[in-house]
């Protein structure tokens, strides 16, 4: 028997307040659960993988909005390029050239968060607070005409501790407050915070979320 798929997403965008979207992270879920969602209105969907994104993108509606929400090596970045919507974790400069170089390829121009590492986790990705400020100093991003920078993204340690998730969420609104005066203030696409995930994304709202990622509490257990 599927997965409750309509009940979970209702669920769900019930308790996002208005001018909050929703990415229905799908990696590892099958195409009749993104149709399942699909069919109640959400189009704006997450994946991590690169052939998993092809395949699905080949299969399923074609004004489906891909958001490339994992680590991105440069290498795989061609053959996301033709249709992806957003690439949420830029964390190098030498993607974002890359991104560049490949949208314009392609004809595009591809819309980009830069992801933030505030979480205490190791494991995770993203640019600390100095190396995003010298790769926004650096300047060179100004002259990429197929790359727009809209925001930026995090993930919160994974952690029971709610004051340190609400923490580390205040921590990147200051972020992102602080770029936007020093380097956007005339660009109003850049206007997007992602943060916010299937167990945390409550507190995320209270703290600015703009774009929040959700998917085992929308699809349940991961089918791998």
């Amino acid at each position: 028997m599927m997965y409750d798929v309509k009940g979970h997403l209702n669920e769900v965008l019930a308790n996002l307040p208005e001018g909050v979207r929703l990415v229905a992270i799908s990696k590892y879920h099958p195409n009749e659960y993104i149709e399942a969602a699909y069919a109640e209105g959400q189009r704006i969907f997450g994946e991590s993988h690169e052939q998993e994104l092809r395949q699905k993108h080949e299969t399923l509606p074609k004004d489906i909005r891909w958001h490339f929400i994992g680590h991105l090596q440069t290498n795989k970045v061609k053959y996301i390029a033709p249709y992806v919507t957003m690439i949420e974790a830029v964390d190098s400069l030498r993607l974002l050239q890359e991104i560049e170089k490949q949208a314009a390829r392609n004809g595009r121009v591809i819309d980009v968060l830069l992801e933030l590492h505030i979480a205490e986790e190791e494991t995770k990705y993203g640019l600390t607070d100095q190396a995003l400020f010298e790769l926004l100093d650096s300047g060179l991003w100004r002259e990429m005409s197929h790359v727009r920078i809209c925001g930026l993204m995090m993930m919160a340690s994974y952690t029971d501790d709610e004051q340190q998730i609400r923490e580390e969420f205040r921590h990147a609104r200051r972020l992102f407050d602080e770029v936007k005066t020093r380097y956007f203030a005339s660009a109003d696409y850049f206007c997007e915070r992602s943060w916010g995930m299937s167990h945390d994304y409550l507190i995320a709202v209270g703290e600015g979320s703009t774009m929040v990622r959700i998917g085992t509490t929308i699809f349940g257990p991961r089918v791998y």
